[in-house]
Protein backbone atom coordinates (compact mmCIF):
# COMPACT_ATOMS: atom_id res chain seq x y z
CA UNK A 1 0.00 0.00 0.00
CA UNK A 2 1.47 3.40 -0.58
CA UNK A 3 0.85 6.88 0.91
CA UNK A 4 -1.87 7.97 -1.56
CA UNK A 5 -3.95 4.64 -1.18
CA UNK A 6 -3.49 5.13 2.64
CA UNK A 7 -4.53 8.50 2.34
CA UNK A 8 -7.86 7.33 -0.05
CA UNK A 9 -8.69 5.25 2.91
CA UNK A 10 -8.62 8.25 5.55
CA UNK A 11 -10.18 10.69 2.77
CA UNK A 12 -13.22 8.32 2.75
CA UNK A 13 -14.49 8.18 6.03
CA UNK A 14 -14.93 12.29 6.04
CA UNK A 15 -18.27 11.90 7.22
CA UNK A 16 -17.39 9.64 10.20
CA UNK A 17 -14.92 12.20 11.02
CA UNK A 18 -16.41 15.38 11.31
CA UNK A 19 -19.06 13.22 13.47
CA UNK A 20 -16.70 11.91 16.14
CA UNK A 21 -15.54 15.90 16.35
CA UNK A 22 -18.67 17.12 16.86
CA UNK A 23 -19.68 14.46 19.72
CA UNK A 24 -16.37 15.00 21.10
CA UNK A 25 -17.34 19.11 21.79
CA UNK A 26 -20.42 18.33 22.84
CA UNK A 27 -18.93 16.70 25.52
CA UNK A 28 -17.89 19.30 27.92
CA UNK A 29 -14.41 19.56 29.56
CA UNK A 30 -13.97 23.50 30.87
CA UNK A 31 -10.72 23.75 32.80
CA UNK A 32 -11.36 24.79 35.23
CA UNK A 33 -13.02 22.90 36.86
CA UNK A 34 -11.33 20.44 34.86
CA UNK A 35 -13.27 17.39 34.87
CA UNK A 36 -12.95 15.81 31.34
CA UNK A 37 -14.46 12.03 32.12
CA UNK A 38 -17.41 12.75 29.73
CA UNK A 39 -14.67 13.73 26.92
CA UNK A 40 -12.51 11.32 27.77
CA UNK A 41 -14.59 8.45 27.26
CA UNK A 42 -15.67 9.62 23.80
CA UNK A 43 -12.20 8.69 22.95
CA UNK A 44 -12.41 5.75 24.62
CA UNK A 45 -15.45 4.30 22.62
CA UNK A 46 -13.97 5.85 19.60
CA UNK A 47 -10.72 3.51 19.98
CA UNK A 48 -12.80 0.56 21.33
CA UNK A 49 -15.20 0.45 18.50
CA UNK A 50 -12.31 -0.09 15.94
CA UNK A 51 -10.49 -2.61 18.00
CA UNK A 52 -7.97 -0.17 19.47
CA UNK A 53 -6.65 -1.14 22.54
CA UNK A 54 -6.19 2.08 25.29
CA UNK A 55 -5.93 2.81 28.89
CA UNK A 56 -6.64 5.49 31.16
CA UNK A 57 -4.23 6.87 33.27
CA UNK A 58 -5.78 9.19 36.06
CA UNK A 59 -3.11 10.39 39.09
CA UNK A 60 -6.77 12.53 39.40
CA UNK A 61 -9.89 10.83 38.91
CA UNK A 62 -11.62 13.72 36.69
CA UNK A 63 -8.94 14.59 35.12
CA UNK A 64 -7.91 10.83 32.87
CA UNK A 65 -5.65 10.88 30.54
CA UNK A 66 -5.79 8.06 27.21
CA UNK A 67 -3.16 6.18 26.03
CA UNK A 68 -2.33 3.43 23.28
CA UNK A 69 0.66 2.16 21.66
CA UNK A 70 1.38 -0.30 19.07
CA UNK A 71 4.50 -1.58 16.76
CA UNK A 72 4.39 -1.90 13.40
CA UNK A 73 6.07 -5.41 11.48
CA UNK A 74 9.80 -4.30 12.10
CA UNK A 75 11.73 -1.75 14.56
CA UNK A 76 12.33 1.50 14.26
CA UNK A 77 11.31 5.31 16.12
CA UNK A 78 8.86 5.92 18.30
CA UNK A 79 6.20 8.66 17.03
CA UNK A 80 4.14 9.82 19.89
CA UNK A 81 0.67 11.92 18.85
CA UNK A 82 0.00 14.15 21.82
CA UNK A 83 -3.31 16.40 22.40
CA UNK A 84 -5.43 17.57 25.14
CA UNK A 85 -8.73 16.97 25.86
CA UNK A 86 -9.35 20.13 28.36
CA UNK A 87 -10.44 23.42 26.75
CA UNK A 88 -11.10 27.09 28.36
CA UNK A 89 -14.22 27.59 30.13
CA UNK A 90 -17.50 29.36 28.98
CA UNK A 91 -18.69 32.28 31.15
CA UNK A 92 -22.30 32.19 32.58
CA UNK A 93 -23.84 34.33 30.17
CA UNK A 94 -24.18 32.40 26.96
CA UNK A 95 -26.42 34.91 25.28
CA UNK A 96 -23.80 36.26 22.77
CA UNK A 97 -23.09 32.71 21.09
CA UNK A 98 -24.75 32.18 17.89
CA UNK A 99 -25.19 28.50 18.50
CA UNK A 100 -24.67 27.08 22.60
CA UNK A 101 -21.42 26.44 23.39
CA UNK A 102 -21.38 22.56 23.75
CA UNK A 103 -23.49 22.34 20.40
CA UNK A 104 -21.42 20.90 18.18
CA UNK A 105 -23.66 22.67 15.17
CA UNK A 106 -22.22 22.08 11.99
CA UNK A 107 -23.41 24.49 9.69
CA UNK A 108 -21.58 23.17 6.53
CA UNK A 109 -18.57 25.09 6.76
CA UNK A 110 -18.01 25.06 10.86
CA UNK A 111 -18.05 23.11 13.79
CA UNK A 112 -19.33 25.52 16.27
CA UNK A 113 -18.46 25.31 19.79
CA UNK A 114 -16.03 25.59 22.98
CA UNK A 115 -12.70 23.99 22.16
CA UNK A 116 -12.90 23.40 18.89
CA UNK A 117 -10.27 25.40 17.82
CA UNK A 118 -8.17 24.96 21.26
CA UNK A 119 -8.19 22.22 20.72
CA UNK A 120 -10.37 19.39 20.22
CA UNK A 121 -10.49 19.36 15.98
CA UNK A 122 -6.45 18.85 16.88
CA UNK A 123 -7.13 15.88 19.52
CA UNK A 124 -9.82 14.61 17.29
CA UNK A 125 -7.29 14.66 14.43
CA UNK A 126 -4.73 12.84 15.95
CA UNK A 127 -6.81 10.25 17.73
CA UNK A 128 -8.10 9.66 14.33
CA UNK A 129 -4.95 9.61 12.49
CA UNK A 130 -3.74 7.27 14.99
CA UNK A 131 -6.49 4.89 14.44
CA UNK A 132 -5.52 4.32 10.61
CA UNK A 133 -1.81 3.69 11.74
CA UNK A 134 -3.01 1.02 13.96
CA UNK A 135 -5.00 -0.30 11.26
CA UNK A 136 -2.10 -0.59 8.58
CA UNK A 137 0.60 -0.87 11.24
CA UNK A 138 1.71 -3.67 9.34
CA UNK A 139 3.48 -1.50 6.84
CA UNK A 140 5.17 0.38 9.48
CA UNK A 141 8.78 0.42 10.90
CA UNK A 142 8.52 1.56 14.27
CA UNK A 143 6.30 2.49 16.72
CA UNK A 144 3.07 4.76 17.88
CA UNK A 145 1.76 6.40 20.60
CA UNK A 146 -1.42 8.29 21.26
CA UNK A 147 -1.47 10.04 24.38
CA UNK A 148 -4.23 12.26 24.86
CA UNK A 149 -4.13 14.64 28.51
CA UNK A 150 -6.19 16.58 31.06
CA UNK A 151 -4.63 19.23 32.61
CA UNK A 152 -3.33 21.49 29.37
CA UNK A 153 -4.66 24.71 30.45
CA UNK A 154 -3.42 24.82 34.04
CA UNK A 155 0.08 23.26 33.53
CA UNK A 156 -0.02 20.04 32.61
CA UNK A 157 1.16 18.65 36.09
CA UNK A 158 -1.48 15.54 35.66
CA UNK A 159 -1.42 15.38 31.87
CA UNK A 160 1.45 15.46 29.93
CA UNK A 161 4.27 16.35 32.60
CA UNK A 162 2.82 13.59 34.70
CA UNK A 163 2.87 11.08 31.62
CA UNK A 164 6.11 12.21 30.78
CA UNK A 165 7.87 11.39 34.26
CA UNK A 166 5.92 8.15 34.67
CA UNK A 167 5.39 6.31 31.10
CA UNK A 168 8.47 5.83 29.29
CA UNK A 169 6.07 4.91 26.20
CA UNK A 170 4.74 8.48 26.17
CA UNK A 171 8.36 10.21 25.66
CA UNK A 172 9.12 8.89 22.12
CA UNK A 173 11.47 9.74 20.02
CA UNK A 174 9.54 12.92 18.24
CA UNK A 175 6.66 14.19 18.91
CA UNK A 176 3.84 15.64 16.88
CA UNK A 177 0.66 17.68 18.20
CA UNK A 178 -2.22 19.04 16.41
CA UNK A 179 -2.52 22.65 18.71
CA UNK A 180 -3.96 25.40 16.61
CA UNK A 181 -1.38 26.89 14.57
CA UNK A 182 -2.62 27.61 11.33
CA UNK A 183 -1.90 25.34 8.00
CA UNK A 184 0.51 28.07 7.11
CA UNK A 185 3.26 26.86 9.94
CA UNK A 186 5.03 24.17 11.63
CA UNK A 187 6.01 25.22 15.11
CA UNK A 188 9.50 24.33 16.07
CA UNK A 189 9.54 26.54 19.06
CA UNK A 190 7.70 28.12 21.69
CA UNK A 191 8.31 31.71 23.69
CA UNK A 192 8.86 30.75 27.72
CA UNK A 193 7.04 32.70 30.38
CA UNK A 194 7.87 34.64 33.63
CA UNK A 195 5.12 35.36 35.81
CA UNK A 196 5.97 37.73 38.58
CA UNK A 197 4.10 39.22 41.32
CA UNK A 198 5.09 43.19 42.78
CA UNK A 199 4.07 44.23 45.90
CA UNK A 200 4.61 47.88 46.91
CA UNK A 201 3.82 49.26 50.41
CA UNK A 202 4.06 52.50 51.62
CA UNK A 203 2.63 55.43 53.59
CA UNK A 204 -1.11 55.81 53.13
CA UNK A 205 -3.03 59.05 53.13
CA UNK A 206 -6.21 61.34 52.59
CA UNK A 207 -6.34 62.08 49.00
CA UNK A 208 -5.68 65.91 48.98
CA UNK A 209 -2.43 65.47 51.20
CA UNK A 210 -0.46 64.01 48.23
CA UNK A 211 2.75 65.88 49.74
CA UNK A 212 2.99 63.21 52.30
CA UNK A 213 3.14 60.24 50.30
CA UNK A 214 3.29 59.52 46.47
CA UNK A 215 1.23 56.46 46.94
CA UNK A 216 1.48 53.06 46.04
CA UNK A 217 -0.13 53.21 42.57
CA UNK A 218 1.88 55.77 41.78
CA UNK A 219 4.54 53.48 42.34
CA UNK A 220 3.64 51.04 40.67
CA UNK A 221 2.93 53.38 37.54
CA UNK A 222 6.59 54.43 37.69
CA UNK A 223 7.72 50.49 38.13
CA UNK A 224 5.64 49.38 35.34
CA UNK A 225 7.42 51.85 33.10
CA UNK A 226 10.97 50.63 34.05
CA UNK A 227 9.60 47.38 33.17
CA UNK A 228 9.35 47.56 30.21
CA UNK A 229 13.28 47.65 29.64
CA UNK A 230 13.28 44.40 29.63
CA UNK A 231 12.19 44.23 26.20
CA UNK A 232 15.60 45.81 25.35
CA UNK A 233 17.32 43.03 26.68
CA UNK A 234 18.91 40.68 23.60
CA UNK A 235 18.54 37.31 23.23
CA UNK A 236 21.34 34.48 22.79
CA UNK A 237 20.20 33.37 19.59
CA UNK A 238 22.20 30.78 17.48
CA UNK A 239 23.60 32.32 13.76
CA UNK A 240 21.44 29.84 12.09
CA UNK A 241 18.23 30.05 13.82
CA UNK A 242 18.53 33.75 13.71
CA UNK A 243 19.22 33.92 9.85
CA UNK A 244 16.14 31.53 9.72
CA UNK A 245 14.00 33.83 11.24
CA UNK A 246 15.42 36.84 9.55
CA UNK A 247 13.83 35.29 5.80
CA UNK A 248 10.81 37.30 4.50
CA UNK A 249 9.38 34.18 3.93
CA UNK A 250 9.53 33.53 7.52
CA UNK A 251 8.41 36.54 8.71
CA UNK A 252 5.41 37.03 6.27
CA UNK A 253 3.80 33.66 7.66
CA UNK A 254 4.81 34.89 11.44
CA UNK A 255 2.06 37.71 10.90
CA UNK A 256 -0.71 35.65 8.83
CA UNK A 257 -0.68 33.61 11.16
CA UNK A 258 -0.83 35.41 14.60
CA UNK A 259 -1.41 39.06 13.14
CA UNK A 260 0.97 41.61 11.62
CA UNK A 261 3.67 43.11 14.20
CA UNK A 262 3.96 39.05 15.23
CA UNK A 263 7.22 38.57 13.52
CA UNK A 264 8.92 41.71 14.92
CA UNK A 265 8.28 40.29 18.75
CA UNK A 266 8.50 36.71 18.44
CA UNK A 267 12.55 36.62 19.15
CA UNK A 268 12.60 39.74 21.46
CA UNK A 269 10.74 39.58 25.32
CA UNK A 270 7.48 41.30 26.07
CA UNK A 271 5.98 42.82 29.13
CA UNK A 272 1.78 42.38 29.53
CA UNK A 273 0.82 43.57 33.03
CA UNK A 274 -2.06 41.37 33.64
CA UNK A 275 -3.60 42.97 37.17
CA UNK A 276 -3.16 45.94 39.39
CA UNK A 277 -4.71 46.17 42.99
CA UNK A 278 -4.33 48.51 44.70
CA UNK A 279 -6.85 51.19 47.02
CA UNK A 280 -9.67 51.32 49.07
CA UNK A 281 -11.60 54.66 47.80
CA UNK A 282 -10.88 56.92 45.27
CA UNK A 283 -9.86 60.22 48.09
CA UNK A 284 -7.45 58.17 50.14
CA UNK A 285 -3.53 57.45 48.77
CA UNK A 286 -3.44 54.24 48.91
CA UNK A 287 -0.84 52.00 51.42
CA UNK A 288 -0.32 48.85 49.03
CA UNK A 289 -0.47 48.05 45.49
CA UNK A 290 0.15 44.70 44.10
CA UNK A 291 0.76 44.25 40.22
CA UNK A 292 1.57 40.79 38.40
CA UNK A 293 3.66 40.92 35.35
CA UNK A 294 3.53 38.40 32.10
CA UNK A 295 6.87 38.86 30.88
CA UNK A 296 7.29 36.50 27.36
CA UNK A 297 10.97 35.40 26.80
CA UNK A 298 12.26 34.57 23.39
CA UNK A 299 14.21 31.52 22.68
CA UNK A 300 17.87 32.19 23.95
CA UNK A 301 16.82 34.25 26.97
CA UNK A 302 16.67 33.09 30.08
CA UNK A 303 14.89 33.72 33.90
CA UNK A 304 18.07 34.18 34.95
CA UNK A 305 19.02 37.16 32.57
CA UNK A 306 15.54 38.65 33.47
CA UNK A 307 15.70 38.37 37.03
CA UNK A 308 19.24 40.05 37.50
CA UNK A 309 17.87 42.58 35.13
CA UNK A 310 15.23 43.44 37.03
CA UNK A 311 17.21 43.03 40.92
CA UNK A 312 20.35 45.29 39.48
CA UNK A 313 18.82 47.75 37.38
CA UNK A 314 15.50 47.99 38.56
CA UNK A 315 14.66 47.41 42.09
CA UNK A 316 17.02 49.58 43.76
CA UNK A 317 14.90 52.34 41.85
CA UNK A 318 11.89 50.76 43.87
CA UNK A 319 12.73 50.48 47.72
CA UNK A 320 8.97 50.16 48.55
CA UNK A 321 8.74 47.11 46.08
CA UNK A 322 9.62 43.66 46.33
CA UNK A 323 9.02 41.02 44.11
CA UNK A 324 7.74 37.49 43.78
CA UNK A 325 8.11 34.24 40.95
CA UNK A 326 5.18 32.27 40.52
CA UNK A 327 7.26 29.31 39.60
CA UNK A 328 4.41 27.18 38.98
CA UNK A 329 3.64 29.78 36.18
CA UNK A 330 6.87 30.40 34.75
CA UNK A 331 8.61 27.89 32.32
CA UNK A 332 11.68 29.00 30.23
CA UNK A 333 11.77 29.04 26.35
CA UNK A 334 11.70 26.16 24.36
CA UNK A 335 13.00 24.64 21.07
CA UNK A 336 13.96 21.97 18.86
CA UNK A 337 15.83 21.99 15.09
CA UNK A 338 13.77 23.96 12.68
CA UNK A 339 14.93 21.25 10.04
CA UNK A 340 14.29 17.67 11.03
CA UNK A 341 12.84 14.70 9.10
CA UNK A 342 9.63 14.97 10.91
CA UNK A 343 9.39 18.40 9.23
CA UNK A 344 10.09 17.48 6.07
CA UNK A 345 7.26 15.00 6.19
CA UNK A 346 4.75 17.17 7.60
CA UNK A 347 5.82 19.14 5.33
CA UNK A 348 5.17 16.51 2.19
CA UNK A 349 2.12 15.72 4.08
CA UNK A 350 0.83 19.16 3.98
CA UNK A 351 1.22 20.29 0.24
CA UNK A 352 -0.38 17.12 -0.53
CA UNK A 353 -3.49 17.84 1.75
CA UNK A 354 -3.76 21.83 1.53
CA UNK A 355 -1.44 22.64 -1.53
CA UNK A 356 0.74 24.84 0.50
CA UNK A 357 4.01 23.56 1.93
CA UNK A 358 4.10 25.40 5.69
CA UNK A 359 7.31 27.02 7.27
CA UNK A 360 9.06 26.32 10.64
CA UNK A 361 8.23 28.95 12.94
CA UNK A 362 8.09 29.33 16.74
CA UNK A 363 5.10 30.25 18.77
CA UNK A 364 4.23 33.19 21.06
CA UNK A 365 1.99 31.15 23.22
CA UNK A 366 2.94 27.98 25.19
CA UNK A 367 1.72 24.33 24.63
CA UNK A 368 2.56 20.31 25.98
CA UNK A 369 5.28 20.41 23.49
CA UNK A 370 7.42 22.61 26.00
CA UNK A 371 7.67 18.98 27.83
CA UNK A 372 8.91 16.87 25.09
CA UNK A 373 11.93 19.48 24.06
CA UNK A 374 12.69 19.85 27.19
CA UNK A 375 13.49 16.37 27.43
CA UNK A 376 15.33 16.98 24.55
CA UNK A 377 12.69 15.15 22.62
CA UNK A 378 12.11 16.99 18.86
CA UNK A 379 8.37 18.25 19.37
CA UNK A 380 6.20 19.64 16.51
CA UNK A 381 2.66 21.45 16.20
CA UNK A 382 0.54 21.37 12.86
CA UNK A 383 -2.94 22.11 13.53
CA UNK A 384 -6.10 24.52 12.13
CA UNK A 385 -5.91 28.02 12.79
CA UNK A 386 -5.97 29.78 15.73
CA UNK A 387 -8.88 32.31 14.60
CA UNK A 388 -11.49 32.64 17.28
CA UNK A 389 -9.44 30.30 19.72
CA UNK A 390 -11.15 31.01 23.29
CA UNK A 391 -13.63 33.51 21.72
CA UNK A 392 -17.24 33.52 22.05
CA UNK A 393 -18.99 31.42 19.08
CA UNK A 394 -15.21 29.76 18.81
CA UNK A 395 -15.36 27.70 15.45
CA UNK A 396 -13.19 25.55 13.66
CA UNK A 397 -13.57 24.88 10.19
CA UNK A 398 -14.06 21.70 8.45
CA UNK A 399 -12.09 21.50 5.71
CA UNK A 400 -8.80 22.80 7.85
CA UNK A 401 -10.21 19.84 10.54
CA UNK A 402 -10.16 17.40 7.90
CA UNK A 403 -6.73 18.74 6.26
CA UNK A 404 -4.86 18.36 9.65
CA UNK A 405 -6.76 14.69 10.13
CA UNK A 406 -4.40 13.62 6.43
CA UNK A 407 -1.47 15.43 7.25
CA UNK A 408 -0.76 14.23 10.64
CA UNK A 409 -2.03 10.61 9.23
CA UNK A 410 0.39 10.79 6.03
CA UNK A 411 3.57 11.94 8.31
CA UNK A 412 3.50 9.59 10.43
CA UNK A 413 3.27 6.95 8.08
CA UNK A 414 5.89 8.23 5.73
CA UNK A 415 8.10 9.24 8.92
CA UNK A 416 7.91 4.71 9.68
CA UNK A 417 8.33 4.06 6.34
CA UNK A 418 4.78 3.34 5.09
CA UNK A 419 4.94 1.00 2.14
Amino acid sequence: MDQKQFLALVDADRDSHISFLQTFIRAPSPNPPGDTTDATNVILEYLKDRGIPSETIAPQPQMPNVVSTFSGASSGETVVMNGHIDVFPVADDTSDWIHPPWSGHNDGKYIHGRGGVDMKAGTAASVIAYSYLYSFRQHLKGSVTLACVSDEETGGKWGSRYLLEHDPRCRGDVMINAEPGGLQSIRFGEKGTLRLTFTVQTKGAHGAYVHLSEGANNIVARLITALHSIEEIDANIDAELRKHMQREDVRDVLDEVMGKGAADIVMKPTVNIGTVHGGLKVNMIPDKSIMEADIRLPIGLTHADVLDHIRNHILPKFPEATMSVQEAASNPPNNCPASHRMIDSIVRAAETATGRKPLAIPSLGATDTKFWRYRGIPAYVFGVSPETMAATNERVSIDEFLAVVKTHAAAVWEYLGGH
